[in-house]
């Protein structure tokens, strides 16, 4: 459970890494607090879309890993993204990706700070 908790508080710092940096991700909200909500609840949906769809995809696009030698990992991360985008869009949290290419950068950002927060925090179950 501890793990859980760690992985979508790194989830979270590392979305709001890619909103804070990239103009097309946008996450509103009234006041900080329903931010800071807003911004976990999106982690946890990204993290349930990482856990159910991503590996399915991953298994459905081997060959092109092979073929790319895994750079095709930035495009299944920016779907990852964009499939969140839309998943928060249909319950009505305020957060947005607008654009594949946003998508990418996004998800290059969140996996490279995501990676760093799973450095530092605990790791535990």
């Amino acid at each position: 459970m501890k793990n859980f908790i760690v992985k979508t508080i790194a989830n979270a710092g590392a979305l709001a890494v890619a909103v804070w940096l990239l103009d097309d991700i946008t996450l509103t909200g009234d006041s900080t607090g329903k931010k800071i909500g807003t911004l976990i609840a999106v982690a946890l949906v990204f993290g349930l879309v990482n856990f159910l769809v991503k590996p399915l995809v991953k298994v459905l696009t081997f060959p092109l890993f092979v073929l790319t030698l895994g750079l095709i990992t930035l495009v299944v991360n920016a779907l990852m993204l964009l499939l969140t985008s839309w998943v928060c869009g249909e319950l009505d949290l305020s957060f947005h990706v607008d654009g594949f290419w946003t998508a990418v950068v996004g998800g290059l950002i969140i996996s490279v700070v995501s990676w760093a927060l799973n450095l530092v925090l605990p790791d535990e179950d």
